[in-house]
């Protein structure tokens, strides 16, 4: 009896061991499953399709700055109380004188120019012209030249000068002259103005840091005077066009600046209002880099004007020029354009 009640004993024992045994086996079969199941779970919330799915999309880029822009225009008034001019009865009066500013515009691409036409903002600033007229004309004469320049991205201001246009007290005035670089400088500073006359929507428009000045005739010698010479240099410019223009020739000859900002010269063959020479004089001493356009068999105004081809090859280089100092330009679409077989040929000193 004893016996069989040892054996029963051991024999509960095991069965009791065993099922501890099972239990542990079973707790520890469970915590794995567990952690199996957990680590699973954490893998599916990190699957790169999970991922995908609360991940904020990337903002699309920006759209690409316009090639060409409508035109715009308004006219302003520009009044210098530091300077008088003299009229026929010996009377003086404030240097005043109204300036046509074209600029990029909303609206219909090509086309003339739109008086009040909203400005392309979102799209600026934009480089800044200041373009002076010859002598006995008004800016009216340039229109063509004008709105390509505005319509590829350039705010374009030209005054008419108080004493040399058609309408002058008197009748124009070519001593003047000596007089209008400082209109360029005062038109330059009124339009990089948020106040002097300037309506609201064109404050902020034109750029401060690319700033050039152009002219034909007597407008380009005012332009060369302002760029260049030490006597009426406005260091804000940064090109030059000069379109059939020369040295002030009332005052004497100056000496081209180191450091001074690029050039282009144009010049047609057939000019004898502003010979060739006149041109050629300046520019051999004017520092690199430098471009000469010449237009075969071109006169004095008409290829600034309405002369077909010239006008469209002077629309095409000037404004590739401008493009390479003020804009976003290459020197390769500057040399595309500028000559022509048999009308125009570019020189180049780069």
């Amino acid at each position: 009896m004893a016996d069989m009640k040892g054996a029963r004993r051991h024999a509960g024992r095991n069965a009791a061991l065993i099922a501890a045994a099972v239990v542990v086996a079973a707790a520890l079969i469970a915590g794995l499953l567990l952690r199996r199941g957990s680590s699973t779970t954490v893998q599916t919330t990190t699957h790169p399709a999970t991922s995908a799915q609360v991940t904020t999309p990337a903002a699309p880029p920006p759209s690409p700055r316009p090639t060409a822009f409508a035109v715009g225009l308004r006219t302003i008034t520009v009044v210098d109380p530091r300077r008088v001019i003299r009229l026929p009865d010996g009377a003086t009066e404030a240097r005043q004188f109204a300036v046509a500013v074209r600029y990029p515009a909303r609206g219909p691409v090509g086309g003339a120019a739109v008086a009040g036409a909203p400005p392309a903002r979102t799209n600026g600033p934009f480089p800044l012209v200041v373009f002076g007229h010859g002598f006995d004309v008004t800016p009216s004469s340039y229109a063509r030249l004008l709105d390509a320049w505005a319509r590829a991205g350039y705010v374009v201001a030209a005054p008419t000068y108080p004493l040399e246009n058609p309408d002058a007290p008197g009748g124009p005035d070519e001593r003047d002259l000596v007089n209008q670089p400082a209109d360029d400088s005062l038109v330059i500073t009124r339009m990089l103005s948020s106040s002097g006359g300037v309506p609201a929507a064109l404050h902020g428009l034109a750029d401060p840091t690319k700033v050039a000045v152009a002219g034909q005739s007597d407008g380009g010698d005012t332009a060369l005077a302002v760029a260049y010479d030490p006597r009426y240099r406005d260091r804000r410019v940064r090109a030059a066009v000069i379109l059939s223009g020369a040295e002030i020739p009332f005052i004497p000859s100056f000496s081209f600046p180191p450091g001074g900002p690029p050039l282009l010269a144009t010049q047609g063959t057939a000019d004898l209002v502003n010979p060739a020479a006149a041109t050629r004089a300046f520019y051999l001493i004017a520092p690199d880099p430098k471009y000469l356009l010449t237009l075969y068999g071109a006169a004095h105004l008409p290829p600034y004007s309405y002369e077909e081809p010239q006008l469209g090859i002077v629309e095409r280089t000037t404004t590739a020029f401008l493009n390479l100092y003020l804009a976003h330009g290459t020197l390769a679409a500057l040399r595309a354009v500028g000559t022509v077989p048999g009308v125009s040929h570019l020189a180049m000193n780069g």
